[in-house]
């Protein structure tokens, strides 16, 4: 009998863990050499499972691939697969949730600090010779005058917020899906959505990208912010309307903002993102460290060996697709 095949249609990860991983636990392992529908269908035709990165998968990706019964993502987020066409054809879809919780909220906080502290400015200004705090930056906050509105309270949300209330931070969270008795429990206080974005002296994206939460953050939401606010964003880069925020950032409407995520990834070198003033970037790197580097292809190899094995997999993000 040949074993079951898994396909990774991507991958920009170095090292070969999730083939490992799988052909340690008797499972065949085939990572395409590019991206194209006719290649990945082809190699993909007897496939039972698929570990994606970066790679669109939607329905008729799926409708070539008859013998596909699962989709692990490389990832936290899943928004590249059409998880409802998988659900139809009774596909499941499962993320790697876990593989990289602190890191995120460590960098999280780290940008929310540093903008809140003028890290970014002071630096400039040294560098430029200038030695007055007063004079390089004057915005800088105090933290139990300062309100942190949280947006989203899963593992990482969940995280940010309790770092910050033990830095002292007012700390709201609007999470309609979270128990306001567990909001309570961690010290901050529940709040809408349009509630918490018009109280926050620094705001921070934990949300899913859905069609819902797509521009989150848009020239309304931002109107109702605070004038000179922070924004953070390490989750997912369509949160936010970045034409909208860049055209804050130079009127001042927003003070600053911390990005680690962007609508279109790589952040192309025109970007006008790149020009804005008090933008702090990095390159979608709240993930990484060492060993999150080493988990993140074995959860998504341990979440197809798993589910070929008849054992629940936690991570699977779409339930109903067993009613298929």
């Amino acid at each position: 009998m040949t074993e079951p095949l898994t396909l990774i249609t991507d991958c920009d990860l170095p090292g070969d863990a999730a083939e490992r991983t799988l052909r340690a636990a008797g499972l065949r392992a085939a990572r395409a050499p590019e991206t194209s529908a006719d290649t990945l269908a082809a190699l993909g035709a007897d496939a039972e499972a698929l570990i994606v990165q970066w790679h669109r998968i939607d329905g008729a990706l799926m409708d070539r691939m008859p013998n596909l019964r699962m989709i692990s993502r490389l990832g936290i987020g899943y928004d590249m697969i059409d998880v409802a066409a998988a659900t139809e054809r009774g596909i499941a879809v499962a993320n790697t949730p876990s593989y990289c919780i602190e890191e995120v909220a460590a960098h999280t906080v780290a940008m929310i600090m540093a903008q809140g502290r003028g890290l970014p400015a002071y630096d400039r200004a040294m560098r430029e010779g200038t030695w007055k705090a007063v004079d390089a930056r004057p915005f800088a906050v105090r933290p139990s005058r300062t309100t942190v509105s949280v947006l989203g309270f899963g593992r990482i949300g969940s995280l940010v917020a309790r770092g910050l209330r033990g830095l002292g931070f007012r700390v709201v969270v609007a999470d309609p899906y979270a128990p306001e008795q567990a909001i309570r429990d961690a010290g901050c206080e529940s709040a809408s959505i349009d509630d918490a974005i018009a109280a926050a002296d620094i705001l921070t994206l934990h949300v899913p990208l859905t069609d819902e939460t797509r521009h989150l953050i848009d020239a309304a939401a931002i109107a109702r912010m605070k004038p000179g606010s922070v924004v953070v964003n390490t989750c997912r880069g369509p949160l936010i309307d970045e034409d909208a925020l860049v055209d804050a950032l130079h009127s001042g409407r927003i003070g600053a903002a911390a990005l680690d995520v962007f609508e279109a990834e790589p952040l192309a070198a025109d970007s006008p993102l790149r020009e804005a003033p008090n933008a702090l970037l990095s390159p979608h790197a709240a993930w990484y460290s060492p060993q999150a580097l080493e988990d993140l292809p074995v959860h998504a190899a341990e979440n197809v060996i798993r589910f070929l094995a008849g054992d629940a997999v936690p991570a699977i993000v779409n339930r109903d697709y067993a009613a298929r």
